[in-house]
């Protein structure tokens, strides 16, 4: 991280009952930068995200914003914003009132309320719908309603819990470009949580992999996609092909494994040793396909026949069943010559694009 950390969180811990929802994370935030926390439902990153809000108060550890101790203080001395995934409007209040609200609960004058509440309406793009009420507003308008009122106050920090999940797919497109413009031209960190790891590798600069209430991985979006340090990661970042199979040499960086019959090579990433039960995960992006495939620079290299395309546009996910019976998924350019369905293919990848880790007893 390369600019001072605005948020310092310190050993965090969280319970709820037996369940350890946040634990011992520790975590630092550039005062520039977008930062996502990843990771499935259950994992602790809405909890996470609520401790540095002040609405949830941690068991150990401490946060810090602006390097102040905020750990004891309630949200509104926090000079954080928040977004909510579900808008949480008032209803019978209108566009101004509902954006300028948090104005003034700190007590604002009138008149800085108004002169805030021009330049946020100019900076969202809802100039001259003040005056509407929420129900008159699209879904994209409401999510802009709600990034406007977290932004008014100006806040060292704005932090968003899913604020783009009740959006449809391509409403939520063109939200993630706004969010990420705001974040850039204004200068301060945000925190986002999501769930959506296509989101996340989207907007954020560093991102942090949440599982079980603790950290897997931190790092910058490309580096935790391209090289994931857990089984964990490697699963759930990059919806990647999982390959089961037996370690059979280890040379310290490559690992030879058997993969139903077929012999494959991959990176080493974690401790597994000849004989271990270990999984290879592959994005489909890394498999080239037909003639591509039988450059020499693949060293996997496997035949298949296709049994499905499903198009998306420009381009295709091509599932591709192994001579083995195990079916990988292949994406690619929508039209790939001489490849159709039942037609057959070659596979190739290199070494690096696979990486390869034991399964632990008791893992699913």
């Amino acid at each position: 991280m390369s600019d001072q950390a605005i948020l310092r969180i310190e050993a965090v811990e969280k319970r709820f009952g037996a369940v350890r929802a946040v634990d011992g994370v520790s975590l630092e935030i550039g005062s520039r930068e977008f930062f996502a926390l990843l990771g499935p439902s259950g994992s602790g990153k809405t909890t996470l995200l609520r401790i540095v809000s002040g609405l949830e108060a941690p068991d150990r550890g401490r946060v810090e914003i602006g390097g102040t101790d905020v750990t004891a203080l309630p949200p509104y001395l926090r000079r954080i914003g928040m977004v909510f995934q579900d808008f949480l409007l008032f209803p019978h209040r209108t566009v101004a009132e509902n954006i300028t609200f948090p104005l003034k609960m700190q007590g604002r004058s009138a008149v800085e309320r108004e002169e805030q509440l021009d330049w946020i309406l100019g900076f969202v793009r809802m100039e001259g719908l003040g005056d509407r009420f929420p129900h008159q507003l699209s879904g994209g308008q409401k999510q802009r309603v709600a990034l406007a009122r977290g932004l008014i106050a100006r806040p060292e920090l704005l932090l968003l819990d899913e604020p783009l999940a009740n959006l449809d797919r391509e409403l939520r497109k063109e939200m993630e470009i706004e969010v990420r413009r705001y974040q850039e031209e204004l200068g301060i960190p945000f925190v986002y949580v999501t769930h959506n790891q296509e989101e996340a590798l989207t907007m954020s600069d560093r991102m942090a992999v949440m599982h079980r209430g603790g950290l897997e991985q931190v790092g910058p979006k490309l580096e935790v996609y391209n090289a994931p340090a857990t089984r964990f990661v490697a699963s759930f970042v990059g919806a990647p092909n999982r390959l089961s199979g037996r370690a059979m040499q280890d040379d310290g960086e490559r690992l030879l494994i058997d993969w139903g019959g077929i012999r494959l090579v991959g990176r080493a990433a974690g401790s597994a040793r000849p004989g271990d039960a270990v999984e290879m995960f592959l994005k489909s992006e890394r498999i080239a396909l037909g003639p591509a495939a039988d450059a020499a620079q693949h060293e996997n290299r496997l035949e298949g026949t296709v049994r499905d395309i499903i198009f998306k546009g420009q381009f295709a996910d091509y599932i591709v069943r192994a001579d083995n019976d195990v079916e990988l998924v292949v994406s690619g350019p929508t039209s790939v010559a001489g490849v159709e369905r039942n037609a057959r293919v070659t596979l190739g990848w290199p070494v690096e694009a696979a990486d390869v880790f034991a399964v632990e007893d008791g893992e699913p």
